[in-house]
C-alpha cells in the first residue's frame, strides 16, 4: 500500500462518517451572510478599505527580527496597548500563532496548566506545544484554587466562539494563586464588549493577566497579538517560535488594522456596536418566540442547538434555499451529539434580515 492509497482510505473514513468537507469559492453571490465574523462590518469599510489601496508594497519583506520590521507594525502595537490599558502589545501574523507562540512560553513558568474544555483549538493546540502537565476543567468552572497544583498557567476564551457565552473575568482573576499566570482569549470580544469595544479583560490591571487579540474579527482584517506586562513581551519576542520564525504581517493590513481601530474607539463604533446589540437581541428574542432556546449573552454569536450532524447540515441547506448562509458546525469543531447552526449576527444586518431567518428557521425546525 502507498502512503497515496493510506490517504485515500482516511478520506473514505472521514466520508464514511459524514463528515467530509471541501474548500468552496465565496459565499454564493444573493446570500444573506450569516457566518461572518466580521461583526462591526469593516472589512469593508471604505477607510479601511483605503489604507490597502494606498499600499506602495506587498509582502513585509521577511521576520520581524531581521527586514520585516515597519513603522506601522510598532504604531498599531502603541495604538493597542493603549486601547486595551497594557503596557505592551507584539503582533504576530494570525491569531493562530499569537496563541501556539504565546502558551509555550507562558507554560515554562508553571507546573500545571488548566484549560476550559470549550476553548477554541489555537489555544488546545498551543497548550499541546507546551511542556507541562495539563488539566481540562468543565466549561466555565475553573477548580477551587486549593484543588489546583500550583503555579498554573490558566487559559480561557472571555467570550466563547461556538456558544456565544461570556466568562466573569473578574471573579476568575479574584480566584488566582499569587505565582499563577492567566492567558484569555478576547478574540470575539474585543471591539464589541467592554468599554469603547476593549473587551471583557478591560479595566483589570493585573501583572498576572496576558490578553490573546486578533485582528480578522471585529476589526475586519487580519493578524494577532497578546497584551501584557512589558518583560513578558520582551521575552515572546525572544522566545516565541510563532514571532521569531514567522515573516511580519504585510504593513499595509497593520495600516488598515490602525484606521479599524481608530473607528472602533470612536463615535463610529459606538453606533456600530449599539446596532449590532439591537440585532443579537432582536434575533434572540426572535427565535425564543418559535421556541427555540436562546440564552442571554451580549454576544453576537447565537448558536442554534440541532443535535445531529445530518439534521444540522439539512437545516443549513434549507437555509441557503431560502437565500441564507449559515453554516452547520459539527464535531470535530464541536463535541458530538451537540451540532448546531452558528449565526453571526453583524451590526449591517437589517431587521428584515433577522426576522426573515427567525421565520426561515422556524420553517426548517418544523420540517426536520
Amino acid at each position: 500500500m502507498t502512503w497515496l492509497d493510506a490517504v485515500r482510505g482516511a478520506l473514505a473514513e472521514i466520508e464514511a462518517q459524514g463528515r467530509l468537507r471541501h474548500v468552496d469559492g465565496a459565499v454564493p453571490a444573493g446570500l444573506v451572510d450569516f457566518s461572518s465574523n466580521d461583526y462591526l462590518a469593516l472589512a469593508r469599510d471604505g477607510r479601511v478599505v483605503e489604507a490597502l489601496r494606498r499600499a506602495d508594497r506587498v509582502g513585509s519583506g521577511g521576520a520581524r527580527l531581521l527586514g520585516g520590521r515597519h513603522r506601522d507594525h510598532a504604531l498599531l502595537e502603541e495604538e493597542l496597548a493603549a486601547f486595551l490599558g497594557r503596557e505592551r502589545v507584539l503582533l504576530f501574523s494570525s491569531g493562530y500563532l499569537a496563541a501556539i507562540g504565546t502558551i509555550p512560553v507562558a507554560a515554562r513558568f508553571v507546573a500545571a496548566i488548566y484549560s476550559d474544555a470549550l476553548n477554541h483549538a489555537s489555544l488546545i493546540d498551543g497548550i499541546r506545544l507546551a511542556r507541562a502537565r495539563k488539566e481540562i476543567y468543565p466549561h466555565a468552572a475553573l477548580p477551587p484554587s486549593d484543588r489546583r497544583i500550583r503555579p498554573a498557567l490558566v487559559v480561557s476564551e472571555t467570550a466563547f466562539s461556538m456558544d456565544g457565552d461570556t466568562i466573569d473575568v473578574a471573579g476568575v482573576v479574584g480566584r488566582l494563586h499569587a505565582d499563577d499566570v492567566l492567558l484569555l482569549d478576547e478574540a470575539h470580544a474585543l471591539g464589541v464588549l467592554g468599554p469603547q469595544g476593549a473587551g471583557l479583560a478591560f479595566g483589570i490591571a493585573d501583572p498576572r493577566l496576558l490578553v490573546l487579540g486578533t485582528l480578522s474579527k471585529s476589526f475586519g482584517g487580519l493578524g494577532g497579538f497578546v497584551a501584557g506586562p512589558s518583560p513578558a513581551i520582551e521575552l515572546l519576542v525572544n522566545a516565541a517560535r510563532g514571532f521569531i520564525f514567522d515573516t511580519a504581517l504585510p504593513p499595509a493590513l497593520a495600516l488598515a488594522a490602525r484606521v479599524a481601530l481608530m473607528l472602533v474607539r470612536g463615535e463610529e463604533g459606538e453606533r456600530r456596536r449599539a446596532r449590532l446589540r439591537e440585532n443579537a437581541a432582536r434575533l434572540r428574542a426572535g427565535l425564543r418566540a418559535i421556541g427555540i432556546a436562546a440564552a442571554e449573552s451580549p454576544s453576537p454569536i447565537v448558536p442554534v442547538l440541532l443535535g445531529d450532524e445530518q439534521v444540522a447540515l439539512r437545516a443549513s441547506a434549507a437555509l441557503q434555499a431560502r437565500g441564507l448562509h449559515v453554516p452547520a458546525i459539527r464535531p470535530p469543531t464541536v463535541p458530538p451529539g451537540t451540532s448546531r447552526l452558528r449565526i453571526g449576527v453583524r451590526c449591517d444586518h437589517t431587521a428584515e434580515q433577522i426576522d426573515l431567518l427567525v421565520e426561515a428557521l422556524a420553517q426548517c425546525i418544523a420540517t426536520s
